[in-house]
Parts: structure tokens; sequence; C-alpha cells
């Protein structure tokens, strides 16, 4: 396969020597395109979006399994699901640029496809702030600085705001649930962490390095959250979010603090991360407000 991928490549007549547009990616290595890329092949959902609103959605080619915002790019060309890409397919498109997620793509992908000569950007943001950022890059290597800087400037101006409304707020030790089987968390590395710190929440499991660490029901009886929060993986709230309810010493389910916040608005580095840090908020406002009398 990598030998009729590599006939793709040359036949392509692809040059990237002298460079005249250049970034820094996630991963801190620089990104060199000869000119602003024009056929764009995003490797992840939220690279997808975060490229729309960087105003480079007409400069995607293609993407994959569940790339669903905004509209167009639902009709945008499937490559695969983030984690099982199909090469082939990718480099029939002669894109100028992939954009890959560090944490989500397979590294063996990611690195056949350095090898053929693509040129390659790694998005990881890990905190609010690099979600600016990354729209800001992507306008940069897309020729949209004018869209993507703007754009970058209302995120960063409504962060600001979220940061002074819930500076100072009393802690509220939280539990996020990623899925139950196996039973899912986020450490403290992962962006949702810092939607939580953003809140005046504190992750009880911020000090796992892993991303997406699998932990027991006995670690989150022992760490006795005030608030859980889910998001499971679809529109609507998961029954297994109950389930904890059998556990009532934890006192998250003594005082009904069990929230549920739409995956697409907390568990993508987008720009609606914001939405669902203010759903994130609110619910952490709420676990103060039930402790009253207990």
């Amino acid at each position: 396969m990598l030998k009729r991928l590599l006939v793709i490549i040359v036949s392509s007549g692809f040059n990237f020597a002298s460079a005249d547009v250049s970034v820094v990616d996630d991963t801190g290595a620089s990104v060199r395109l000869v000119q602003p890329a024009r056929r764009i092949v995003s490797l992840a959902p939220h690279v997808t979006e975060t490229l729309f609103a960087a105003g480079a959605g007409e400069r995607i080619v293609g993407t994959v399994d569940y790339s669903d915002y905004p509209e167009a790019a639902k009709k945008l060309p499937r490559l695969g699901g983030y984690s099982q890409l199909d090469l082939e397919a990718i480099a029939a498109l002669k894109p100028d640029l992939l954009v890959a997620w560090q944490s989500g793509n397979a590294a063996g992908h990611l690195d056949k496809l350095r090898a053929l000569g693509f040129p390659l950007y790694i998005s990881q943001p890990n905190r609010i702030e690099d979600v600016a950022r990354e729209i800001e890059r992507f306008g940069v290597l897309a020729g949209t600085s004018t869209v993507s800087g703007a754009a970058a400037g209302r995120f960063r101006e409504r962060l600001t705001g979220l940061r002074k409304q819930h500076a100072g707020r009393p802690l509220v030790r939280t539990f996020y649930q990623i899925w139950k089987q196996p039973l899912m968390t986020i450490g403290g590395q992962q962006i949702i962490s810092d939607v939580i710190r953003l809140c005046g929440g504190e992750n009880v499991f911020a000090q796992l390095e892993t991303m997406a660490p699998t932990i027991t029901v006995e670690a989150v009886i022992a760490a006795n959250p005030e608030a859980i929060l889910a998001s499971g993986m679809g529109e609507a709230r998961p029954e297994w979010l109950d389930d904890w309810k059998r556990w009532t010493s934890i006192r998250a389910v003594a005082r009904n603090n069990l929230f549920f916040i739409p995956p697409e608005l907390i568990q993508r580095h987008t720009p609606r991360l914001l939405d669902g840090a203010e759903l994130l908020c609110q619910h952490l406002e709420t676990t103060r407000n039930r402790r009253r009398g207990k």
C-alpha cells in the first residue's frame, strides 16, 4: 500500500522547498508551506470545526467521521475515522496540508503520512487559551488571518468575561465521567480539567497524567466529589449517570449533583468549548447553592 501511496504523491508534482508560510504546531514543530493551503485534509472533528471558525472551511477537501459542525462540514468527503484513517484516500486528494490530532490519530498513520512528504500540523490544545491560538494558526496556514484574528479575539474576550465572573468562587471538588465501561475520567492535562478550574472547580483526578485514564468505582467513592459531570456520546443524558445514585455516601449523590453536558460542547477543542464552560460553571454554581443547610 505504501508503494501505491508514493506513486500518488510523486504524480501530484508537489514542491515544498521554499516556505512562505510558517507556524509552530502544538508539538513545537515548525510547519512550512510555499503558499497558503488550498487543499486541506482534517483528521479530527474538532480540527474541522476550528478550520471553519478560522475562515478556512472552503479549503477543506476531506475529513473524518463525526465532523458534523458547522452544517457545511456534513457534506465533506469522509476518509475513515480519526483512529482508523484511509491513507490511500487521503493521498488521492492531493492535499497541501494535513491537520492531525496528536492524542486521537494513530501515531503510525501520522508517521506514514509524514514520510510521504505531506506538510503535517499536529493539534493538541490542552488549555482553553490554546483554542484561540489554534484559530489564529489555521488562519495563517490558510491565508484567512483577517477572519481567524477576529474569531480568536471574540473567543478571548468571552473567556476573559467568564474568568472574571467565576474568579474567587468557593472550590467544588468535581468528578468528570467520560464513559461507564470502562469507567473513564480526565487527567489534569486534559482541556476539560482546565474548564473545571475556570469554573472554580477541582478535578478530583487531576493528579493522573493520562488524558483519559481508566479508574474504579472505589476510587470515585474514595475521592468523594461534590459534583459529578458526564457527557457520554450523544445529545441525550446518558442513563448510566444515574447509576451513581446507589452510592449514597458520595456527597454529589447525597445532594443530587449529577449533571449532564452535551459532548459536542465540552469534549471538542473548538470555540464552542466556551458554551460547554458556561454550562459547567452553572452546574458548579448549583452545587454551591445546594450546600446551604447541609
